[in-house]
């Protein structure tokens, strides 16, 4: 299966064509018809990613995302539209909506689009530059991926432990233990996952990139292009999963 979609949709005849042709290509879909109704269901029940329509009869589209942000704030919403309201789609875009499919859109778009934004996995950011962190936060979410943030090099290591973390991104320079003390305990504690360093400080921080070098999935140095990050991040998640077990 490919994953479970909800489509919150009035036009009946739309929402009823993509579901088929979603479910033509592995998707399990269910539809609503009203934000209410879609409010509704979605409390009841788990889905991958929402397709809203920004159009609905009483509370409108975006009015209903937010009602779904409350309900799960990790909520993974494309909203759709046939309608010049960019203010409204802005608005959920701002908050946390993935994007925006504008009507009629080909099913070919579609698909691409749900494969990029389909659930990927969590990743934990630790790094101590609010601004660092706050910029890929977006970024990451919208290509798929849970976040969790962590500013110091303790709240690293405890947030590292979650069975759910897919890959972890580690600021080298960070206070109470710097990103190598935190790699080399999960190490000690066999709870090693993909790990992707990053530094600000190449000059400074020579010994500890040297020791990096040794078993990192993936070095950055900043400012790097948010690209970059997404690619290294694919291909250390995906080198794991095909290394065979064997004993740290």
């Amino acid at each position: 299966m490919s994953g479970r979609i909800f489509i919150v949709d009035d036009d009946r005849d739309h929402a009823e064509s993509v579901a088929d042709v979603l479910m033509l290509h592995g998707y399990t879909v269910d539809i609503a018809f009203t934000g209410e109704e879609g409010i509704a269901r979605f409390r009841a029940q788990e889905f991958d990613i929402v397709l809203m329509d920004v159009r609905l009869p009483g509370m409108n589209g975006v009015e209903t995302f937010f009602e779904l942000k409350k309900i799960r704030p990790q909520a993974r919403v494309l909203m759709m539209t046939g309608f010049s309201v960019e203010r409204l789609v802005a608005e959920a875009v701002e908050h946390g909506a993935l994007g925006v499919l504008h009507k009629p859109f080909l099913i070919a778009d579609l698909l691409e689009t749900l494969e990029r934004v389909k659930p990927r996995g969590m990743v934990l950011v630790a790094d101590d530059d609010p601004d660092f962190a706050s910029s890929i936060e977006p970024i990451l979410f919208r290509n798929g991926y849970v976040v969790e943030i962590a500013r110091d090099g303790a709240e690293a290591l405890w947030k590292a432990s979650k069975p759910e973390l897919s890959c972890l991104i580690l600021d080298l320079r960070m206070p109470v233990l710097s990103g190598l003390e935190v790699y080399l305990k999960l190490r000690e504690a066999a709870k090693v996952v993909p790990t992707i360093f990053v530094t600000g400080f190449v000059a400074e921080e020579g010994t500890a990139l040297e020791r990096v070098k040794q078993f990192t999935d993936g070095l950055l140095i900043k400012p790097f292009d948010p690209a970059e990050l997404l690619k290294a991040l694919q291909a250390a998640i995906l080198s794991r999963q095909r290394a065979p077990a064997h004993a740290e």
